[in-house]
């Protein structure tokens, strides 16, 4: 059962001390009940809070860290719906090769692996692991392929054979690299566990259905190993999708321990669409590492982008730096656009702007990363506070143009604007970021 905040509290040192971040010890307390919060964030927490709360103030799905450095994490959930909060930990995107592909399609897409980035509103997406799946019997070969996959990329392996052996093999051939074994059985999780142990990586389970994977993450849990993953047993997508939403709600809603694991899943079908719906489906329901079958950047840049939406915080726009942005090479004469540091606006804008050949300066004043007309209706984007902007960052003494462009939904500022920008000349562009490249070429060259 779930304590209250009133429970929590008497477990800690009531001191008030703020060291947590919260002001009182009953506010922290608060937190850790909406599991808003960690214990490990009390530096006077006693050993008996410790032990009482660590498991009740944990997420319902367990956090798991993988690589080297532990820098990649996939679980720590706490909501069914992003909408109720928000989602935490991206679905880990893997591209599978096998050992019984051919050495120069291996070198191919292991090189294509560590080399793709995808570049989105500021961030820089890449393929986080590799898949490593035995298709031969030479235990010795699978586990060269691990350390070759590990030497070139650096990502974490998804490692998955039917052969314990082998994958212990693998398993002490890429030691450190924080891995993950898929996927151990009830007669080979112990020995499994042990690789695990020993070489620093974390273990899928799987059984024939739910009450088996729940019977074996239970037995390994109490044997002292919880780096665990769920890997269902499931023969098609609407399977796959019931099983994962019902283990995520027993986890979430139930509170059911055994199931509260972030998941691995490995795309089987060739064909690229319907291997896409399936991969869709894991990035939107609760998957936690999806292997794809093969290296497409025409299958990765969607769900990349879908994920990247998904597990945004809705409750947080996103924003780049306030300041003045060059776009391609201005000069001092180049043209002035102006708009808000809401991230899409930014770069669909400095996109539109570099199509049409021109090079200018983008003034991005703080709006707190609020669109156009969002920004403007909240007071944030008004000839006052562009003008301000302008003077603050020093943009007269930069440029020679005394001419400066506002996007056209908010043509009614230019008066203001004028007014506070004396000299200045505005200029009212077009609404759409679309039309910028014509309105450049009309009114500009």
């Amino acid at each position: 059962m779930a304590l209250t905040g009133l429970q929590i509290q008497k477990l800690l040192p009531k001191t008030n001390c703020k060291e947590c971040g919260s002001n009182t010890c009953l506010a922290f307390a608060m937190k850790l009940a909406a599991k808003k919060a960690e214990l490990s964030e009390c530096p006077y927490a006693s050993d008996e809070a410790k032990k009482i709360l660590g498991a009740a103030s944990e997420p319902p799905v367990k956090c798991i860290e993988l690589g080297s450095e532990k820098k990649l994490k996939i679980g720590a959930e706490t909501v069914l719906y992003r909408h109720e909060k928000t989602f935490v930990n991206q679905t880990a995107l893997a591209v599978n090769i096998n050992d019984t592909d051919s050495a120069e399609s291996i070198d191919t897409t292991l090189i294509a692996i560590r080399d793709y980035v995808l570049e989105r509103v500021g961030e820089k997406l890449i393929v986080d692991m590799v898949g490593i799946t035995q298709k031969g019997d030479n235990a010795d070969a699978f586990a060269a392929l691990a350390k070759k996959a590990w030497d070139t990329t650096k990502r974490p392996l998804v490692l998955r054979s039917a052969d314990a052996k082998a994958l212990v093999t693998a398993a002490a051939a890429v030691k450190g690299s924080g891995s993950v074994l898929v996927a151990a059985t009830d007669e080979t999780a112990e020995l499994l566990k042990a690789a695990a142990i020993d070489n620093g990586h974390s273990l899928a389970v799987t059984a024939a259905d739910l009450d088996g994977v729940a019977s074996l993450t239970t037995k390994l849990k109490d044997g002292g190993f919880n780096n665990l993953l769920l890997c269902f047993n499931t023969y098609s997508l609407a399977e796959q999708f019931q099983t994962s939403s019902i283990a995520r709600k027993a986890a979430l809603k139930d509170e059911f321990k055994p199931l509260g694991y972030p998941s691995v899943t490995f795309i089987e079908t060739d064909n690229i669409f319907d291997g896409t719906v399936a991969a869709t489906t894991e990035v939107s329901k609760y998957g936690g590492i999806c292997v794809l079958l093969n290296f497409d950047p025409a299958q990765l840049a969607p769900l990349m982008t879908l994920r990247l939406n998904i597990y945004t915080d809705p409750q947080k726009p996103i924003q780049v730096e306030p300041k003045v942005y060059p776009v391609g090479e201005p000069k001092s004469d180049s043209p002035v656009f102006v708009t808000t540091n809401f991230s899409l606006t930014y770069f669909i804008v400095s996109g539109e702007i570099e199509n049409s050949g021109s090079s200018a300066w983008l003034v991005i004043p703080e709006c707190e990363g609020m669109s156009v007309l969002t920004a403007w209706a909240a007071g944030k984007f008004s000839g006052a506070s562009i003008a301000k902007f302008v003077k603050s960052v020093g943009l007269e003494e930069q440029v020679t143009t005394r001419e400066i462009i506002i996007p056209g939904y908010v043509a009614q500022i230019s008066g203001e604007l004028e007014e506070s920008l004396p000299g200045w000349k505005v200029i009212v562009g077009p609404q759409e970021a679309g039309d910028i490249e014509g309105f450049v070429k009309a009114r500009i060259k």
